[in-house]
Parts: C-alpha cells; sequence; structure tokens
C-alpha cells in the first residue's frame, strides 16, 4: 500500500515513514495542505493520512475538496481533546481519526481495518455483484455502489460498511458497539461519536425519511434500526 502522509511536522512525518516502511507500506509526504491536495488529487496513492492543521490549506478543508473527486480512504489526525475537529473530519467523508499524540502500533491497527474493508469489498467484486433492494435503494455488494431512485449515491468506505451492516439485519437493531467494530474495525472509545457521525451522513446522503417513515431510526442509548416500509 502506497501511504501518503499530510503533516508540517517533518520529523512525525520520518518517523512515520520508517515505522510504516517495517510495515512493508510504501510512504511519501508533504507539509503543506496545498501540495498535500495536488499529491492527494494525483491518484499515485491508496491511503492517507491527514493532519487537521496545516498552512496553505486546512485538513478539513483539503478533505472537503478531495471528496468531491476522490474515494481515497482517509484517516484524521487530531489535536487530542479536540473533539469538534474529529466531528467535523468526519462529516467531510474521513473513514477514521486518530489523536496525536498516537502509539505507531495503533495507527497501524487503524490502517489495517480500513485496509481490510476495501479488500474484503474486492472479494466480494471477484465472487459476484450481489445486488440488495430495499424500498427505494439498490446496493451492490460486489461493486459497493448505491443507487437510490436509479440515480448513485457517493457514499466513503465506512458509509457503506455501515449501511451494509444495518441492511443485513433489516428491521432490527444494531448496537452502536458492533457497528464500530463492523464499519471501523475497532471498538468504541468513550465519547467516541465517529458512529453517530457517519450515520448522520449517510442520512443526508440517502434521505432522512421513505415516504413518511424515518429510513434508519435511532434507539435511545443501544444503536440504529434501519426501517423497512
Amino acid at each position: 500500500m502506497r501511504i501518503l502522509v499530510i503533516d508540517d511536522d517533518t520529523e512525525l512525518c520520518d518517523l512515520l515513514a520508517e515505522y510504516l516502511g517495517q510495515e512493508g507500506f510504501t510512504v511519501s509526504a508533504s507539509h503543506d495542505g496545498l501540495t498535500g491536495l495536488t499529491a492527494a488529487l494525483a491518484g499515485d496513492h491508496d491511503f492517507l493520512i491527514l493532519d487537521v492543521m496545516l498552512p496553505g490549506c486546512s485538513g478539513t478543508d483539503l478533505l472537503r475538496q478531495l471528496r468531491q473527486t476522490s474515494r481515497i480512504p482517509v484517516l484524521m489526525l487530531t489535536a487530542r481533546g479536540e473533539a469538534v475537529d474529529r466531528i467535523v473530519g468526519l462529516e467531510m467523508g474521513a473513514d477514521d481519526y486518530l489523536p496525536k499524540p498516537f502509539d505507531p502500533r495503533e495507527l497501524v491497527a487503524r490502517i489495517r481495518a480500513i485496509q481490510r474493508r476495501g479488500e474484503n469489498g474486492y472479494a466480494a467484486h471477484l465472487s459476484g455483484p450481489n445486488k440488495l433492494v430495499v424500498d427505494d435503494l439498490l446496493i451492490e455488494v460486489g461493486t459497493r455502489s448505491v443507487f437510490r431512485d436509479q440515480t448513485a449515491v457517493p457514499l466513503t468506505a465506512v458509509e457503506f460498511s455501515l449501511l451494509h451492516a444495518l441492511i443485513k439485519r433489516i428491521g432490527r437493531v444494531v448496537s452502536r458497539e458492533d457497528l464500530a467494530r463492523e464499519a471501523l474495525g475497532r471498538d468504541l472509545e468513550p465519547f467516541d461519536r465517529s458512529v453517530d457521525v457517519h450515520i448522520s451522513s449517510l442520512r443526508k446522503k440517502l434521505g432522512h425519511m421513505v415516504g413518511d417513515i424515518e429510513r434508519i431510526k435511532t434507539v435511545r442509548s443501544v444503536g440504529y434500526l434501519y426501517i423497512r416500509t
């Protein structure tokens, strides 16, 4: 996997290049937002590690522009305690986040989890494009594509995994913990709103209602429920 790190901390970038290189990844780095955006849009990388605070263009602005044309997996680095940065990053389309300072082993675990989601989608594609039809949605599991009323809905890898997890258990409540393990590849942390933010984005893209029925219902203190009309 070719990883692009966009962070103005050159020492951190060097450390990540050395550590991730030992894990079998090929790493390159950019140290400002504008250069990083150009490198990310070039299509020469498979994964992006993106810091929130960048000179020239903030990480969230970069991600907003990137998501207009690219679905490359993105892990955002945020300052510890800055919950708003994490939420905004997820809303812009980040797959996951990691607060600084972090253990490099946890970074690798997060990368591997996101990588497995992509590989699972590729394996499903090889076995045939299984299709699910639920009300106004057509879900092609093999290609990880979603259509609403025959119009393509661009979802991130996490959003698709969440939707698929809910659809597989349609009519049943799925806990936030189970959704995190299936879609994020990790356990939820205390006060972690990752699943909630991704679900909110999913609702916006799919439409909150199907007729007069709420598409994805929140079950307070438990999780979420996809309702078939």
